[in-house]
């Protein structure tokens, strides 16, 4: 999917690690919710509430998910997240990110 249609998007962007990573949330007519945003070169570490689903659009990183070894992932790849978990990534390029969220 290249565009998502009928969804409400949040004006104000999230924004982590002094600006390294923004996204705005989208809303869809059903209730579900993703966000779509933007990762800068750097070492992260992220914590979930929610499972997620991270599909990279474009760019490369490394993700060390709970109990897994590191893993490279480029554009076109995607990598699932429990809930209340933390994750870290090495994002080697800039990365664009899709994320959605569930809440079962």
């Amino acid at each position: 999917m290249s565009q998502f249609n009928d969804v409400s998007v949040d004006l104000k962007a999230n924004v982590y690690f002094d600006g390294q990573v923004t996204s705005r949330g989208v809303t869809f007519p059903d209730g579900s919710r993703k966000t779509l945003g933007l990762m800068l070169p750097g070492d992260y570490e992220f914590g979930t509430s929610e499972r997620e689903l991270m599909e990279i659009t474009a760019g490369h990183l490394e993700v060390q998910l709970p109990g897994e070894e590191v893993q490279t992932i480029k554009g076109g790849d995607n990598f699932k997240v429990p809930a209340n978990a933390s994750f870290k990534v090495k994002v080697l390029e800039v990365t664009d990110y899709c994320c959605s969220y569930f809440a079962d």
